[in-house]
Order: C-alpha cells, then sequence, then structure tokens
C-alpha cells in the first residue's frame, strides 16, 4: 500500500494477487489506526465492501478485515 501519516491506499488487484499466486481459498485482512481509535472510516469501510464484493465473485472467503490499535481491535466485517 501507499500511505501517508493519516491515511493509505490498496489496490483489490493487489491482495487477489497475492490470493491466487497463493492459492489460498480465503484471506484476512488488517491494519493499524496508530492514533489508538479503532472506529472504522468510511474508506475503511467503503473498501472493505468492495474486497468482500470481488471475494464473492471469485470464490476466495474474507474472513475479516481487522482493524487495531496497541491496546484494542475491531472488526469491519460486522458493519457491513
Amino acid at each position: 500500500s501507499i500511505g501517508s501519516i493519516n491515511q493509505t491506499v490498496i489496490h483489490p488487484r493487489e491482495i487477489f494477487k497475492t490470493a491466487i499466486l497463493s492459492n489460498a481459498n480465503s484471506i484476512m485482512l488488517g491494519h493499524n489506526h496508530p492514533s489508538g481509535d479503532v472506529t472504522p472510516s468510511p474508506g475503511d469501510i467503503k473498501i472493505t465492501q468492495r474486497i468482500k464484493e470481488i471475494s464473492e465473485m471469485m470464490g476466495i472467503i474474507l474472513y475479516d478485515h481487522i482493524i487495531f490499535s496497541e491496546n484494542d481491535h475491531h472488526s469491519i466485517i460486522k458493519k457491513i
């Protein structure tokens, strides 16, 4: 991914390229929020929805997308 101090950009193509080359039947995503607030941003929810739609089309299970901080975590998949 390409990022700055408060956001990052990852293209689903890169996620699925790795999954396909690894012959994976499932994926799990995770990223950190250094601020400590693990509340999903609108961008977090949007990309998770997009990846979930693509994973369903490709027959690759998206188990979850977890946001981590130093002392907490949050499942985005429960939001969508």
